[in-house]
């Protein structure tokens, strides 16, 4: 099977602790996860989200439970921000990425840049 890069294990963690009703432990996120990833490696991605201060975390016995800090738009949007700050052509890559939306998103897209920019 091949490997996930770590950056979208780690999206993945938090698209599930986005969708959880609370805390939840390591295993019962790794349930959720798909393909079968490492206890080990679904642990340390929770404890680096932790020290940057993007999940929240408590000690129940022995193991913690952990929840999102932080607003899953916001974190979504901050990534695909430095995506296009660091791609050698911004406009192709943006172009790209408005070719997949579908009809609905590319609706949603132009209504929302057709706000002012302080609606948005």
């Amino acid at each position: 099977m091949p490997r996930r890069p770590l950056g979208q294990l780690e999206a993945e963690v938090l698209a599930v602790l986005a969708a959880a009703d609370g805390f939840i432990n390591t295993s019962d996120l790794r349930d959720r996860l798909s393909g079968d990833p490492a206890y080990t490696t679904v642990n340390t991605i929770l404890f680096r989200l932790h020290d940057k201060g993007m999940v929240d975390r408590v000690r129940v016995g022995r193991q913690y439970r952990y929840r999102l800090a932080v607003d899953e738009a916001q974190v979504v949007a901050g990534r695909m921000h430095d995506h296009l700050r660091i791609a050698s052509d911004p406009v192709n890559a943006l172009s790209q990425f408005v070719q997949t939306l579908s009809a609905d998103q590319a609706r949603v897209l132009r209504e929302l840049l057709d706000l002012p920019e302080g609606d948005r």
